[in-house]
């Protein structure tokens, strides 16, 4: 078969982005929605390793009428499309998986708002898979087809998705820390500007991508304890591994919280200190300056009988008292406290 033109809108009539027919060896060859339906109306006995995955745009006023229309998918799915929940979850119904996906979309700058959800059906025969907005993941797991890579199964594919999720929370964290580790240096060089902000964004999004990816591995592991028949021991244990690669990755974004929620402490500290030190210098000026208030505003009530009004050096005589008493309240002020 040969590979379909690109479409200029990135979807065809259908809504369909690509798709692809996986032969008894693993490899991937292009399809359209007509190729690939009449393989899937095609009733005769195939090999379990072959299987169609197409890939739809929701975005596309025509996909979700399509799905409905033109392919057997469980009620599920389609009820999934529409609801508000982007909760992650692997289930099983009518012995399909149905999995919602939580991912970063494909220009991700570390925004609350740059994660988007993918919805997948996974049957021995069909994998269907759709998004609202480009995403990374399935776009890596798109060009390693294009590539040449090899899935044994349409289960396979779902255990190759993961891993690349995976991949991409890895390299999230570490991009993170990055950034963490030069907030970091310039709070410890003392060039901190507007960096407070910052570590509050960078700790929202990792607060949210806990919170869209923690459900994942329970779910997981409640279909691995009771698989559909189809699924092999090697697709089960290429799960099992991704459960596991998603356990160390949210371990290490709740460390990389807990370290920024440190740094925020650290610098609010600061904050506190520097105001503290600013209130300390405005007391003692205020205190420095009460004797000459006092004393001037005692001598500049129009009333008669002001002392050292006719005295030739009245005006010394109240400096030498306005600097006596300036000095006792600095000895007070500055004082050391006991212990």
């Amino acid at each position: 078969m040969n590979p379909l033109p690109p479409s200029p809108y990135g979807a065809d009539a259908a809504g369909m982005i690509c798709g692809f027919q996986f032969g008894p060896d693993g490899k991937g060859c292009p399809v359209d929605t007509t190729q690939a339906m009449a393989w899937l109306a095609d009733g005769q006995l195939r090999s379990p390793a072959e299987f169609v995955w197409l890939h739809f745009n929701l975005a596309h006023a025509a996909s979700a009428r399509w799905l409905r229309e033109h392919l057997s998918l469980s009620e599920v799915f389609h009820e999934s499309l529409k609801d508000g929940t982007r909760s992650t979850r692997v289930e099983l119904d009518e012995d399909m998986l149905i999995a919602i996906v939580n991912d970063v979309n494909f220009s991700f700058a570390f925004e609350a708002t740059d994660i988007s959800t993918l919805w997948l059906s996974v049957g021995p025969r069909l994998v269907v898979s759709a998004r609202l907005q480009p995403l990374r993941s399935i776009d890596r797991l798109r060009d390693a087809v294009r590539k040449g890579a090899t899935l044994a199964s349409s289960t396979d594919l779902l255990v190759h998705l993961m891993h690349d999720q995976g991949d991409v929370l890895v390299d999230i964290v570490r991009q993170t820390t990055s950034q963490v580790d030069a907030l970091e240096d310039k709070l410890l060089a003392g060039r901190l500007s507007k960096k407070r902000a910052d570590l509050g964004a960078l700790r929202r999004v990792l607060v949210r991508l806990q919170r869209l990816l923690a459900p994942e591995p329970a779910a997981l592991f409640r279909l691995l304890r009771l698989p559909p028949q189809w699924i092999g021991e090697a697709d089960l244990d290429g799960l099992r591994q991704s459960t596991e690669e998603f356990n160390v990755a949210l371990r290490d974004m709740a460390a990389l919280e807990e370290r920024i929620k440190l740094l925020q402490e650290d610098i609010a500290g600061r904050v506190a200190e520097a105001n503290n030190r600013s209130l300390y210098l405005l007391t003692i000026v205020t205190v420095l300056a009460l004797p000459i208030n006092i004393i001037a505003g005692l001598l500049g009530m129009n009333v008669g009988g002001i002392p050292l009004a006719q005295d030739g050096h009245g005006f010394w005589i109240i400096v030498a008292i306005i600097v006596t008493f300036t000095l006792l309240a600095a000895w007070f002020a500055f004082r050391q406290p006991r212990d």
